[in-house]
């Protein structure tokens, strides 16, 4: 299957998880990746790992801070001087935050809400105007939500409250730039074997707990989320914008 053929990727937190899954996964359906994030030696190993799989160099590699204005405007010259237009724009970046909001920080709550939130704003405020100019047939922004945003998690409040809004960002984002062909979805994992959910998922009463919440009983792994990224994002999409799709094993079934 080659979706992606010619297509011009971006992945931000493409360095591990489900951001580093939904690279390999692209890169093996024909996408020209551009891989962003802090940690350039992580985006290395992954630009690496792909180039040496596709034996072709398909994966290249910018470092930026995508919560810094200045930066994602620099990211958005490079990809035009270098690539010419974007495709694809998956919004990956983000980070969580545990603990009540009685002793939770002012700057600890800025910083979750900048990072999941603000990110995705400006990406798609300087990124998205690039994809406006092109008469690419299949434009496409995918932004990775959470199952927080639509079941506020214990002692989370920033994180829930943040992948909220991102979701609502995209619904308000597909109808803003519909116009241009552009289609903005979103995707909203459950509990998946990621760098962020490590240490909880060391703890076997956590575990169970999932087991128990889970129709399917289980944790979810980063390439089930790349698969549907890559349904979401590519053309056989193509009539799907404004909508945010569950990956949570059934957990809010239950």
């Amino acid at each position: 299957m080659n979706r992606f053929q010619e297509q011009i990727v971006l992945i931000s937190g493409a360095g591990s998880g489900i951001g580093a899954a939904t690279a390999k996964q692209l890169a093996s359906e024909g996408a020209t990746l551009i891989l962003v994030g802090r940690r350039k030696e992580k985006l290395e190993e992954v630009a690496e790992e792909i180039n040496s799989e596709m034996n072709v160099e398909s994966a290249y590699v910018y470092s930026a801070d995508v919560t810094v204005e200045e930066e994602v405007e620099l990211l958005a010259n490079y990809i035009e001087s270098n690539f010419g237009r974007l495709d694809v724009l998956i919004n990956n970046a983000g980070t969580s935050s545990g603990g009540p909001i009685l002793s939770l920080e002012k700057e600890e709550w800025e910083r979750v809400q900048t990072t999941n939130v603000t990110s995705v704003y400006l990406m798609a405020k300087y990124l998205g105007a690039l994809m406006t100019q092109s008469d690419s047939l299949n434009k496409s922004i995918v932004n990775v939500a959470s199952l927080s945003g639509h079941k506020a998690g214990a002692k989370i409040p920033s994180y829930s409250t943040a992948k909220a809004a991102v979701i609502h960002l995209t619904k308000s984002l597909a109808g803003e730039l519909a116009p241009y062909h552009v289609r903005v979805n979103s995707v909203s994992p459950g509990f998946v074997e990621t760098p962020m959910t490590e240490d909880g998922l060391k703890n076997p009463k956590f575990n169970q707990a999932i087991e128990r919440h889970t129709l399917l009983g289980r944790v979810g792994r980063p390439e089930e989320v790349a698969k549907t990224i890559a349904f979401i994002s590519s053309s056989d999409a193509s009539y799907i914008t404004g909508t945010d799709l569950l990956i949570d094993g059934g957990w809010l079934t239950v």
